[in-house]
């Protein structure tokens, strides 16, 4: 029975990690929409507050895949990316320091453990946010292989 138990336990975790690198991305547009969400009900408006805040992460997730397409020069990508990889990696130190912190008994090391796994969460929102070669050429033209 303690298997079992030890094997459920393992999914989860497995299930929990898998969870956090792919909405790491929408990090940005979640604290977006919750902000807005949260002004609007706080304002008067009511469960519209929610509709508010669906909206807004919405717009906030539609404007950088918006600003990524067009935008052309690298350095300009790279700052769009870094909007969004910012708030992932401080998502997954927060989840990984929340994880670690029931197993790990020293402070160094789960300062440590959270920080890797918040470079760990930041790789990975970087990659699947430039995953459509956005770094490539800009001019439209291809080398040849």
């Amino acid at each position: 029975m303690i298997f079992i138990g030890i094997l459920l336990s393992m999914a989860t975790i497995a299930f929990l990690c898998w969870l956090l690198f792919t909405l790491a991305v929408f990090a940005l547009p979640l604290f977006a929409g919750i902000t807005a969400g949260t002004w609007a009900y706080d304002t008067g408006a009511g469960w519209l507050g929610v509709v508010v805040g669906l909206a807004a992460a919405g717009l906030t997730y539609a404007l950088g895949q918006f600003l990524f397409a067009i935008v052309r020069p690298i350095w300009a990508r790279l700052l769009i990316a870094a909007v969004f990889v910012v708030p992932a990696v401080a998502a997954g130190f927060h989840a990984t320091h929340g994880i670690v912190k029931h197993t790990m008994p020293s402070q160094p090391w789960l300062m440590v453990f959270s920080i890797l796994g918040a470079g760990v969460v930041g790789i990975v929102a970087f990659v699947r946010i430039t995953e459509r070669k956005a770094f490539g050429p800009s001019d439209g033209h291809r080398s040849p292989p």
